[in-house]
């Protein structure tokens, strides 16, 4: 008996999202066709446990084969082998150097090297990510790290160019290589509270404004989408230095009492935490200003954002101080420096303090 097929042969590469995903999250072949059969694609697709299985490791392969193209993802778009569609392309590079916020939060600052990757098996178990995914992760942020490290120019705009990632994700890699770079402290206690975003926006006001890139560039305050992150991974060494110059609104007794009269001249009245705010002024002010003239030093670098809360919003936790406070304090504390005649260290004073309010105001959760 004669039998009638129809056949479609085409050369489009076929792959599943969702299949895909599965193999980023590192789940093997056999739990990928299980979390598949208990999703429905059998019965949706009325398909065999075989052919389901058969399948899921053809894309297995296939995505395997991907795999060292997406390495260098413009290679993607210039090869023969798999027919692959750009916007599908371009799903394929996102979600492969897209990372989980539980991850990521763990090696934020650490330096990225073989002895951080002999972690891995910890961090895996402690944010329930599996381990491929995890090394999946560390390779990608080592891998941006070593490419970028040698451009020059803006910094998100080089991982865009060189990694074809969306303009958030290449600003959250910013971050990751800024704070491998500097060795910031994010692991202690006291900052286990703050979110791997609160990070990243506290890594691009650094980077746009403590920066050698940053110097002479009108630099948005707030963090927009238009924020450009400058090569200058490395803080400015003659900025640094000039923050020394701030001791004296805290060594000076007479600048200091002036000061602090003008600052609670504009406050009473108007918050209930006004009492506290005239008590503690002097060592608030003593706390951000020793932040700033121990700069210099590697390991206070390391220790900033520690000392922001240790210096400045635990005090201001403990004496109840709401987030509507905490801006009202700082923005006269910034803005009544301009009035004390003694004091010559303006530009340097609004430079250090556009960084600091901002990532206080970040830190500080009512």
């Amino acid at each position: 008996m004669a039998m009638e097929l129809d056949v479609f042969v085409g050369n489009t590469t076929i792959m599943d999202e969702e299949v895909y995903q599965l193999w980023l999250d590192g789940y093997t072949v056999s739990d990928a066709v299980k979390v598949r059969m208990e999703g429905g694609v059998m019965e949706e697709c009325e398909a065999s446990a075989d052919v389901l299985l058969s399948d899921t490791m053809d894309q297995y392969r296939t995505f395997q084969m991907c795999e060292r193209l997406l390495y260098s993802p413009a290679k993607l778009a210039n090869q023969l082998l798999f027919q692959i569609p750009p916007h599908r392309q371009a799903i394929l590079i996102e979600r492969y150097y897209a990372f989980d916020d539980a991850f990521v939060r763990e090696v934020l600052g650490k330096k990225l090297s073989k002895g951080t990757k002999k972690d891995l098996d910890d961090i895996s178990a402690k944010t329930n990510v599996t381990l491929k995914s995890c090394r999946r992760q560390f390779d990608n942020f080592k891998r941006v790290f070593k490419v970028v490290e040698e451009l020059k120019g803006p910094l998100v705009e080089n991982i865009r160019q060189h990694f074809l990632l969306s303009d958030k994700l290449a600003r959250d890699y910013a971050a990751i290589v800024f704070f491998a770079n500097n060795r910031f402290e994010t692991g202690k206690r006291k900052l286990q509270y703050l979110t791997f975003q609160d990070f990243a926006f506290c890594a691009g006001q650094l980077i746009n404004n403590w920066t050698v890139g940053a110097v002479g560039e009108q630099i948005p305050t707030d963090h927009q989408r238009s924020f450009r992150f400058y090569m200058d991974v490395d803080l400015d060494k003659e900025f640094l230095q000039e923050l020394k110059e701030l001791k004296i609104l805290i060594t000076d007794k007479d600048l200091l009492d002036q000061h602090k009269s003008l600052v609670c001249t504009a406050l009473r009245g108007k918050t209930k935490a006004f009492n506290e705010m005239e008590a503690n002024f002097k060592n608030l002010s003593r706390g951000l200003v020793n932040i700033a003239a121990k700069l210099t030093n590697t390991k206070d670098v390391r220790d900033f954002f520690i000392d922001l809360v240790e210096k400045f919003i635990e005090p201001c936790r403990s004496d109840r101080w709401t987030a509507a406070d905490m801006k009202l304090y700082l923005t006269h504390y910034t803005n009544s420096a301009h009035i004390l005649d003694t004091f010559k260290h303006q530009v340097v004073w609004d430079r250090y303090m556009g960084v600091i309010k901002s990532c206080i105001f970040k830190m500080f959760h009512d």
